[in-house]
């Protein structure tokens, strides 16, 4: 059992330092230009490496409790943080897109995947009573990482090139993982006194949840979170200047402004859904996500518009991406929950591919777009009525 003793403010700051480090992987846009013009590579080609690390990302979920049970949670980020590190830094030495595909795609998908979510479950099973918050704290500081490494990748890409960038970013991730993980201390199970006294005081196994027709539904509503928020922050730019004519120094400005409501959306709503039920906060996102899509696919666009409507899509993306761990831990108990969150995560991984590949087969933003708002109303009407699952666990579908 381990101690309860601890310091749980050191807790918080190892696992933002964690995440702060695991986030810098969404600065990846950076790089494909850069890359494309050292070797000659096609930018759809480059592109296509970010794809590879957010499914590896949402792959190596699935073994992550697992490893976390035969490690420990504090080795695990460690070896996590090794991995990712040299996998940035084996990126300086490639001249094969192949290679950079495993590298930086697979190699840190995978590495970012198991410390994302063991430290993230560990850090809502200390504050079982405050999971929003918590949750938003955790996920937030990830979200900071892109924010902070915009600049500083952006500094040391012009000042030391791609491949020497490459290298730097991973010694200082590999570093802030490793200092980070020292911090941490793996939460008591269950997750303290409090934690039975919560709305669903039942701990599912992953068999058990997966009996549940609650466990499906929110995986629905996870990948359409997931499809719609990542869409949006890879063709942003594009939108702005073919649909809302922004010349592209502006239209740029949208990456920014993702990155800012994205955070704050992080905060606000996992905070806000410890306060309120859940699925309202998630209901919201959805018919919030639903309207400005719609307005993108049928309106007449104006700077102002299109700002507004990219804020609140990031805005929502963050907030759920920040609830469901929380709402995962309502439904099926916080013992196995980042085993039970990993199934769920899975959403992340399909709805990072799905978007781009339906936008390539049927040719365009705004039939995407409508494909998109279909399932946000989807999921507005599934977070309505979905209820944690009946306390006989396992009841079959």
């Amino acid at each position: 059992m381990p101690d309860q003793r601890v310091n749980k403010g050191l807790i918080v700051f190892g696992t933002v330092i964690i995440q702060i480090g695991l986030g810098t992987i969404y600065t990846w846009s950076l790089f494909n230009q850069p890359l494309a013009d050292k070797f000659g590579w096609k930018l759809s080609s480059v592109a296509i490496t970010f794809s590879i690390t957010s499914f590896a990302l949402a792959v190596a979920t699935l073994f992550a409790g697992r490893l976390q049970e035969k490690w420990g949670l504090r080795s695990l980020v460690a070896i996590a943080g090794i991995v990712l590190g040299a996998g940035l830094i084996a990126s300086s030495f490639v001249s094969s897109l192949l290679v950079l595909y495993i590298t930086a795609g697979v190699v840190v998908g995978f590495a970012d995947g198991l410390a994302y979510i063991t430290s993230l479950s560990n850090l809502i099973k200390w504050f079982p009573e405050r999971k929003g918050l918590i949750s938003g704290i955790s996920v937030s500081a990830y979200g900071l990482g892109s924010l902070l490494f915009k600049y500083i990748n952006t500094w040391l890409l012009n000042n030391v090139g791609v491949s020497q960038t490459f290298m730097y970013w991973g010694i200082i991730v590999m570093a802030m993982v490793l200092i980070g993980s020292r911090f941490v201390r793996e939460a008591p199970e269950p997750a303290g006194t409090d934690a039975s006294s919560l709305s669903n005081s039942n701990n599912y196994t992953v068999k058990e949840m997966m009996r549940t027709k609650e466990v499906y539904l929110l995986f629905v509503m996870f990948f359409t979170a997931c499809m719609s928020g990542l869409y949006l922050i890879s063709i942003a730019k594009d939108v702005g200047v073919q649909l809302a004519g922004l010349d592209a120094v502006t239209a740029a400005n949208a990456v920014a402004m993702i990155a800012i409501f994205n955070t704050i959306g992080r905060l606000i709503l996992g905070a806000l859904s410890d306060k309120i039920s859940r699925m309202k906060v998630i209901a919201f996102s959805f018919l919030v996500t639903a309207a400005a899509v719609l307005v993108l696919t049928f309106g007449n666009i104006s700077y102002a518009l299109f700002f507004t409507c990219v804020a609140g899509i990031a805005f929502c993306f963050g907030g759920n991406i920040t609830v469901f761990p929380a709402i995962v831990g309502d439904f099926f108990g916080l013992k196995n929950h980042s085993k039970n969150y990993s199934i769920v995560y899975q959403g992340f991984g399909l709805g990072a591919l799905s978007g781009s590949f339906i936008a390539a087969i049927i040719n365009g933003f705004r039939p995407t777009f409508m494909i998109i708002a279909v399932l946000c109303v989807v999921s507005f009407i599934i977070a309505l009525r979905v209820r944690p699952p009946n306390a006989s666990k396992g009841k079959p579908l």
